[in-house]
């Protein structure tokens, strides 16, 4: 017969649930990540995180709750952007079969996802190191090669360019100044995109000076 000592040695046993977070507090995080991307490209990394709740429409202690300091946040809105950048990469791929069309499509999305908000955030005092951010970079980097490869494979990029150069581009074609507020900014950014873009069809129309960007180009960080 099952004692009371049984019964609360095998309490003990068993593994403790972890409560899962409420879905009001699931939607505030996101809120809060969704904000400072923005205002990271709108102002730097370095805007006041009192700024960033009032735009999420939280409270500081909820702000603070999720993201005890700045380099959490920043973690957090460098991994959304880099994995949501990465599946729009995929979708490009699915939705596309010109192989060019797919890379254009990429970029435009890409754009949307503030992807120009990395390189100052990466400047930043956070672990830029951290295994989640490097596995997320590595897709996202697979996935621009791919795109890559396969349109140049088709004939229709310029085979003088390398994902570093599709990246750079992104970066400083999708990043405002800061603390510029220029309305309609959107506007503007696809448009150069574009031109960007046709830039890059084969066949090319000039000689560019230089050599091709890399990721190993990338990543020196000296």
């Amino acid at each position: 017969m099952e004692t009371v000592a049984d019964t609360t040695t095998a309490q003990a046993a068993a593994p403790r649930r972890t409560p899962k977070p409420r879905a009001d507090a699931l939607r505030n995080r996101e809120r809060i990540i969704a904000a400072a991307r923005e205002m990271f490209v709108e102002f730097g990394p370095d805007v006041p995180l009192d700024d960033v709740a009032r735009r999420a429409g939280v409270g500081n202690a909820t702000l603070y709750r999720n993201f005890p300091d700045r380099a959490a946040l920043t973690h957090e809105v460098v991994l959304a952007v880099t994995s949501r950048t990465t599946r729009r990469a995929a979708e490009a791929v699915a939705a596309e079969t010109d192989p060019f069309a797919a890379l254009s499509r990429f970029v435009h999305a890409a754009a949307d996802e503030r992807i120009g908000a990395l390189c100052p955030m990466l400047s930043g005092v956070f672990d830029r190191d951290h295994p989640d951010l490097l596995a997320e970079r590595d897709r996202l980097e697979e996935a621009v090669e791919g795109l890559v490869s396969r349109a140049q494979s088709a004939g229709r990029l310029r085979t003088d360019i390398a994902v570093g150069d599709v990246l750079v581009a992104l970066s400083q074609l999708t990043r405002p100044l800061p603390g510029i507020a220029c309305l309609d900014i959107d506007r503007f950014t696809h448009r150069h995109l574009q031109l960007f873009l046709d830039g890059l069809e084969a066949p090319a129309r000039s000689e560019l000076p230089g050599s091709a960007a890399t990721l190993e180009n990338l990543r020196r960080r000296d």
